[in-house]
């Protein structure tokens, strides 16, 4: 988690000269956009998930990839609240909340990376390779294998991550951070559980969008766009975040102008990035069935909460009756003791 704008000015030495640079200041903005987002994806992702698991077949390969990747973004999501008061203020819950979620926030990125890749080959298998052997429940079986390995490579992948970051003071101030160089074995990580994935689904996008555009089952294309939107989605949003970490490794501006403007880039696209945990589930929403189960499931809701209203305002006028008839009874008990 990088958070070189905490600090609204910073000392950058190049070629032998230091410049004063007067950053843009995003803490404040990032703190709340952060915190926005997160209730955003708590509510819609949460929605998602008890939709998949009330209405929809979780024997569907979709569904199951799908489930998974909502998982995906609310493990994501509980970092939120962490970082944005990490940029309101500074770091202040120790040093194992910063590995645990700097750990939480990698196992969230990389299973969603796999796991939207694992769907894609899936997609791939299905629509080009519609020859290739194969039954509804060997893919399911081959479904539920690529999740639980996304989720084993995540997590053990996002201990090495996890162990890098820790706790320090600097500028006076409580920073989690790398304060470390980066490894060699940072860039073959980035490689593998980013740009090979990346790599991965244009390929296999590209094969699909030509076998989609050649078939003539309107049905079938709508289900394979959707599909391709939230892969597509993905990569829009984190793909430049990525690039951008990718050139800060490499490239070090000599003049404090260059230094402002990469910074304000990497500002950008993280909260772009950042914001992509809340756009699945309005993805899909654009499926007609998902949206007969949402409004099926809030009219439910309404129903529910409208029956318990009545229900306690029936018990009160009951307690009320109660309580008229005693003090009646009591008054002509009273009336008849004299």
């Amino acid at each position: 988690m990088e958070k070189s704008d905490n600090m609204t000015s910073d000392k950058y030495s190049g070629e032998g000269a230091e410049f004063l640079c007067d950053f843009v200041d995003f803490s404040i903005f990032n703190g709340v956009f952060f915190i926005l987002i997160s209730i955003f994806s708590v509510i819609g992702n949460s929605l998602l998930i008890c939709i998949l698991v009330c209405h929809e077949n979780l024997k569907n390969v979709t569904n199951v990839f799908v489930l998974n990747l909502a998982c995906s973004d609310l493990i994501f999501t509980v970092t939120l609240p962490f970082w944005a008061t990490y940029h309101l203020h500074h770091w202040i819950f120790g040093n194992f909340l910063c590995k645990f979620i700097t750990w939480a926030y990698f196992v969230g990125l990389y299973s969603s990376i796999i796991i939207l890749t694992a769907m894609t080959v899936d997609r791939f298998i299905t629509v080009v390779l519609h020859n290739w052997p194969n039954n509804h429940l060997r893919q399911r079986k081959c479904a539920m294998g690529a999740c639980v390995a996304a989720w084993v490579i995540s997590v053990i992948t996002s201990l090495i991550d996890a162990m890098k970051i820790k706790v320090e003071e600097w500028y006076g101030v409580l920073e989690c951070e790398v304060f470390t160089d980066v490894d060699v074995g940072h860039y073959v990580q980035l490689s593998l559980l980013f740009f090979l994935p990346f790599a991965i689904n244009i390929v296999c996008n590209l094969a699909i969008i030509k076998a989609v555009l050649e078939a003539s089952n309107k049905k079938k294309q709508r289900a394979i766009a959707l599909v391709l939107c939230v892969v597509t989605v993905f990569f829009i949003c984190w793909g430049p975040y990525n690039i951008v970490l990718l050139i800060m490794s490499f490239y070090k501006p000599g003049v404090c102008k260059s230094l402002k403007q990469l910074d304000f880039a990497f500002n950008i696209c993280r909260m772009i990035a950042f914001s992509h945990c809340c756009m699945n589930p309005l993805l899909y929403m654009l499926s007609q069935k998902l949206r007969k189960h949402f409004s099926h499931f809030v009219s439910y809701k309404s129903a529910c909460w409208r029956n318990r209203e009545k229900s306690s305002s029936q018990n009160i006028c009951v307690i009320q009756n109660v309580a008229d008839t005693a003090q009646t009874s009591a008054v002509i008990l009273e009336l008849h003791n004299k």
